[in-house]
C-alpha cells in the first residue's frame, strides 16, 4: 500500500501586497506528514485550475484548513456587512461541494476551523459573523501580538457530549484548545452533528451526520505542535487511520 495523499486545502494570498500565490501553513503539511502518516498536497482553490471530481480521485482525503478570508455570506442566504470581514469566493466555489462529494464517496475529511464553518455552510448552516459581539460569548480571536507559543496557546475548554465520536478519539469528555476565530455557527447545518462546545457555548467540535467515512470538524487549530500535543495527535492519527482505510477499500 502506498502512502495516502491528502489534499491540504490552501488559501489566496498576496506576497509584498502583489504577487499572488496559493499557499498553506507548513504546519499543516507537518501534521499530515508526521501524524497522519501521508503525504500533503497543496490545492489550489480556484476553479480555473481545480476540477472537484478529478481531485477527489487524485487525493485519498483532504484537510480543510484555516484561513483569514471567511465564506462569503451569500453561501448561507445572507449579505455582506463590514463585520464578515473578506472573502475568497474561489475558495468557496471549490470547498463546499468538494465537502458534499466526499461526504457522498465515504472519503475520509478533516475540518479546521474556517474548515469547520464550511462543513456547517455546506449542508446548509449560517454563521454568525463576530462572536465576540454576542451577549455572553468570549472573544475567540487570535492575540493580535506576542509569539506564535502565545498566539497559540491553550485558551478556554470545550466540552464533548457523553458518548460522541471526539471522547471516544481523545479518550476525556474535556480538553483544553487554542482560540483563533472569529465567526462561528448561527444555525447549524441538516447534517450537522455538534459534539464539542467552548464554555460559553460556542460549538467547537462537530460530525457529519449518516457520513459513510471520516467526517470530523473542530474550530481550533489542532494543527500547532499536532505531533506532541495530546488533543490534536489523536485527531490527526484517527485522521491517518480513516485515509489508510479508505485507501484499502480503494485498492480491493
Amino acid at each position: 500500500m502506498t502512502v495516502p495523499v491528502v489534499g491540504v486545502i490552501g488559501n489566496h494570498y498576496l506576497l509584498d501586497d502583489s504577487y499572488p500565490v496559493h499557499a498553506a501553513g507548513t504546519m499543516n503539511s507537518g501534521a499530515i506528514a508526521d501524524v497522519a502518516q501521508a503525504m500533503p498536497l497543496i490545492v489550489p482553490t480556484s476553479p480555473e485550475y481545480v476540477e472537484i471530481e478529478r481531485l477527489a480521485e487524485i487525493c485519498d482525503g483532504f484537510l480543510f484548513t484555516g484561513g483569514r478570508p471567511n465564506i462569503h455570506p451569500e453561501e448561507y442566504g445572507e449579505e455582506a456587512t463590514t463585520a464578515h470581514g473578506a472573502f475568497d469566493r474561489d475558495r468557496d466555489q471549490i470547498v463546499l461541494p468538494l465537502i458534499r462529494l466526499c461526504v457522498e464517496k465515504g472519503q475520509p475529511i478533516l475540518g479546521v476551523c474556517r474548515g469547520f464553518q464550511e462543513f456547517n455552510v455546506a449542508y446548509g448552516g449560517s454563521l454568525h459573523p463576530e462572536i465576540r459581539d454576542l451577549a455572553g460569548r468570549m472573544n475567540h480571536r487570535m492575540p493580535p501580538d506576542g509569539t506564535l507559543d502565545e498566539k497559540f496557546a491553550l485558551r478556554h475548554a470545550v466540552t464533548f457530549r457523553k458518548g460522541s465520536i471526539f471522547s471516544d478519539i481523545l479518550g476525556t469528555d474535556e480538553v483544553m484548545v487554542n482560540s483563533l476565530h472569529g465567526q462561528g455557527i448561527k444555525s447549524a447545518g441538516s447534517r450537522i452533528v455538534v459534539e464539542g462546545t467552548a464554555t460559553d457555548g460556542t460549538e467547537e467540535a462537530l460530525r457529519i451526520s449518516g457520513a459513510q467515512g471520516f467526517a470530523l470538524a473542530v474550530q481550533w487549530h489542532p494543527e500547532y505542535r499536532a505531533a506532541e500535543d495530546p488533543v490534536s495527535r489523536p485527531i490527526f492519527a484517527a485522521f491517518g487511520e480513516a485515509l489508510c482505510a479508505w485507501q484499502g477499500r480503494q485498492n480491493d
